[in-house]
């Protein structure tokens, strides 16, 4: 299961953006007293493999135990340590080539607005405002007319004093 690294530890200036990063993240991994079990390690893999970068929670309470356990957590994964705060670990494994260059997904069907069967909202027709576009234009409302200056300013919340 170990993974090979091209780096053999991060630099401070890295160690402190991927600090960063983690900063929002949850744990996705809780390790109880069994310790690095291989179901453990498993999931550790999966998660790294997937995100690069994860938070485990240990349920253990003497501080050198843990520093063993990350330790020995880095070795059997390849990851490096990022932060050790409690009872939470921080740890990074950079994401191989093949699997951060992925193919563009399948282009989304059309958005109801393009398509060519769609009907205006029955409130545009109700009020008169919809009339049919244009060749090339298919089901869509044509734009409204310039806002009067008393619109904008109520719509910026401006209050101007009135004349007298």
């Amino acid at each position: 299961m170990s993974a090979t690294n091209s780096k053999t530890s991060l630099t401070p200036a890295e160690r402190q953006a991927l600090k960063g990063r983690a900063h929002r993240l949850n744990p996705v991994v809780m390790i109880a007293e069994a310790g690095l079990s291989e179901s453990v390690l498993t999931e550790i893999e999966r998660n790294l493999a997937a995100h690069g970068l994860i938070k485990i929670r240990v349920f253990n309470a003497d501080r050198d135990e843990r520093e063993q356990l990350l330790a020995e957590l880095c070795a059997a994964t390849g990851a490096q340590p990022v932060q050790h705060i409690g009872k939470i670990f921080v740890v990074y494994r950079e994401k191989p080539l093949e699997e951060t260059s992925k193919p563009a997904p399948a282009k989304r069907p059309a958005a109801r607005s393009e398509r060519t069967t769609a009907k205006p909202p029955i409130a545009a027709r109700a009020r008169g405002r919809f009339t049919p576009a244009p060749e090339g234009r298919p089901g869509r409302a044509p734009k409204r007319p310039p806002r009067s200056a008393a619109a904008k300013n109520r719509a910026a919340n401006i209050r101007r004093p009135r004349e007298r």
